[in-house]
């Protein structure tokens, strides 16, 4: 009796968007079965040592350990995250230039995207951790000069000096976390009313800033010792077709889509998780459609499009315009990310390093997607109190002219 009276407090006290906990949920508790199955590969690789139920347990892990934040971050009111996002925003640039600067190697390979955490002693991904206080930081700007008179020059240092030096900083290791950041920073400024002819010189600006970086890592190699030749040859092996590590994945998990066919070859029954190195991570929809099939992969897909459409339904009820912002910001990027994952399985984009947010394995991607969701549902929650508010106000009113017709009459007269 008393666990099941502690659970109903449990859920009763939790508040916001309850369809999108729900898809939320469902995709977590979906990714046990592909993330299962195709950890059988580095289960494998790992000889003796490795497990596959090993890797089960860390990804049920990292998961109980994302919705924790994704609980706690949801009984936060919305407006404590503008102050937050100042105090964060100098702490995660020198995180960044820390995890430039260290050229880490993980697995005998580059890791320029992690920082080794002391004493607990696990690797975070500084750049997921970035990319969701710049945009909250650039959320909080756009709705304080909403309805201000403003010029380029004055926006220079408070918005576009952080967003630069954000995604600079991030580039050089992963392209694909600093296109999506910026694709979503340009989507606020349109949404909050940025002058157009501003964003676009910003457009040009960061386009050139790309073209000149990339040609003096081509230039000047040893000036960036992390992956910048990985993308390069990345974005050159999709364009022309050329044989490399990442063609053969792509080629792979198109073999892996091929074969499963509408209905899949079955749970747990996937051939190309043996020859998948990120069966369980970067590639993990590939796996899902060959052994689920197109009904899976579909599936899938109309999860995160219902999840788009949940935060859109939270956008248009928000009563302020750093609600919608917020929102926008926190909840389009796990859109976004889910969808070129998706797109890089069939060979839409080149490869990118994205995981399929909640099914993917991978702790800090879990995390701060969880985080970024809990943003977005604290926003659904002062809605939901909102709405209460004026439902009650609203049958007080009714009681009211029931009660006393005449006295309502002259007070509306």
């Amino acid at each position: 009796m008393s666990t099941n009276s502690g659970l109903k407090e449990f859920f009763k006290s939790i508040k916001g968007d309850k369809m999108l906990w729900s898809v939320a949920a469902l995709l977590a508790i979906f990714s046990f079965i592909p993330v299962y199955s195709a950890s059988s590969n580095l289960a494998y690789l790992n000889g003796a040592s490795g497990s596959t139920f090993a890797y089960l347990v860390k990804h049920f892990i990292h998961l109980v350990l994302g919705f924790s934040i994704l609980y706690a971050t949801h009984k936060i009111p919305y407006r404590y995250f503008r102050g937050l996002s100042i105090i964060l925003l100098p702490v995660v640039i020198v995180l960044l230039i820390i995890t430039l600067l260290q050229g880490t190697t993980m697995q005998g390979a580059n890791a320029s995207r992690w920082i080794q955490v002391p004493i607990v002693n696990f690797s975070f991904q500084t750049s997921t951790l970035a990319s969701v206080v710049l945009l909250i930081y650039v959320a909080r700007y756009l709705s304080k000069i909403k309805e201000a008179s403003y010029t380029f020059k004055d926006t220079i240092v408070p918005l576009w000096l952080p967003v630069f030096l954000v995604v600079g900083l991030i580039l050089p290791a992963n392209l694909s976390t600093a296109a999506i950041i910026f694709t979503t920073v340009l989507m606020l400024t349109f949404i909050g009313g940025y002058t157009f002819k501003y964003t676009a010189a910003v457009v040009g600006i960061g386009m050139l800033g790309l073209v000149l970086f990339g040609l003096s890592a081509k230039a000047f190699p040893d000036l960036f010792p992390n992956r910048v030749d990985t993308w390069i040859s990345r974005v050159e092996s999709f364009t022309q077709g050329e044989e490399s590590k990442e063609q053969y994945q792509v080629e792979k998990a198109k073999i892996a889509i091929a074969t499963g066919g509408i209905t899949g070859n079955g749970i747990g029954k996937s051939v190309q998780r043996n020859f998948l190195p990120q069966s369980s991570s970067d590639f993990i929809y590939a796996i899902i459609v060959e052994e689920m099939g197109m009904l899976g992969g579909i599936g899938v897909i109309l999860a995160y499009l219902f999840m788009l459409y949940r935060m859109a339904i939270i956008v248009t009820k928000s009563e302020t315009t750093y609600g919608r912002l917020l929102v926008i910001a926190a909840g389009i990027p796990i859109i976004f990310q889910a969808f070129i994952n998706i797109a890089v399985a069939v060979e839409f984009f080149p490869v990118t390093g994205q995981t399929l947010p909640l099914v993917g394995s991978g702790g800090t991607s879990i995390w701060m997607t969880c985080l970024a969701l809990g943003i977005v549902i604290s926003v659904s929650a002062k809605n939901e109190i909102r709405e209460k508010a004026d439902a009650e106000q609203k049958a007080k009113e009714e009681d009211l002219a029931i009660e006393n017709p005449l006295e309502v009459l002259s007070e509306t007269i």
